[in-house]
């Protein structure tokens, strides 16, 4: 391999690195409350919010975000008339709004079902607890419900904003230049596949490997029962002095 030439690489796909980071964290934002919104559906206990809850939660889990991405970008292209009409076309005509809604979609999708279980694993005596100390509604919810849930959670939400940043390498297919597509751009160009998309991964190891980094971190914090305790034995001895 051409260590040289996959250095330059590396500087020229760091390029893509911030569309990359835009498009899975504004999805992973806009999905977070997308995914709150379902999940409450699903637990409403209302038979129709929640058969309509699970019908979406059912075809953005079982089908391919590829197939997701097309139909928006490319399919509703032929509805242009008609969007033109109720003032959207402005919005599907743009490929970074096309992959942010595609990706939206289907994040808020699988973490309905994360949030949805860590809120079925909060404790019922906790609860019980806290309404014996006089919280209802709300005030329940914000205090002793919502942070449970969110250390549940949050293992399995970190490993989705994982895949969500992998997955924005197919929005390279409707002409986003992020990093997978500058790569793509390089190959055509060189016919040095096997060096750039090496080179690809390991800017995505870097980047997955930070935001786990900070997913444990932001679960550690979450967590007082895992840090230690201040050690007293230097307080012992200054007494005994």
């Amino acid at each position: 391999m051409d260590f040289t030439f996959m250095w330059e690489t590396f500087r020229q796909l760091l390029t893509g690195v911030p569309l990359t980071l835009n498009l899975a964290f504004t999805s992973v934002a806009f999905g977070a409350v997308l995914a709150m919104m379902l999940a409450l559906m699903r637990m409403s206990g209302i038979a129709v919010i929640e058969m309509i809850a699970k019908a979406y939660v059912f075809v953005f889990r079982g089908t391919p975000l590829l197939v997701q991405i097309f139909l928006i970008y490319y399919g509703l292209g032929q509805f242009r008339p008609t969007l033109q009409e109720l003032g959207l076309w402005t919005f599907f005509r743009e490929p970074y709004w096309c992959a942010i809604l595609a990706l939206t979609l289907n994040t808020g999708a699988y973490a309905s079902e994360i949030i949805r279980g860590g809120l079925q694993s909060v404790p019922y005596p906790q609860v019980e607890a806290a309404k014996a100390a006089g919280m209802s509604g709300f005030l329940l919810f914000r205090r002793i419900v919502f942070p449970i849930a969110v250390r549940q959670a949050l293992p399995a939400y970190g490993s989705e904003i994982i895949l969500m940043v992998k997955a924005t390498s197919l929005a390279s297919i409707i002409t986003m230049m992020e990093v997978t597509g500058l790569a793509a751009k390089m190959i055509s160009q060189t016919f040095r596949a096997v060096e750039i998309f090496v080179v690809a991964g390991v800017i995505y190891l870097i980047l997955n490997f930070a935001i786990t980094r900070l997913i444990m971190a932001l679960e550690w914090w979450l967590s007082p029962h895992l840090r230690r305790p201040p050690s007293i034995e230097p307080r012992i001895e200054a007494a005994h002095v």
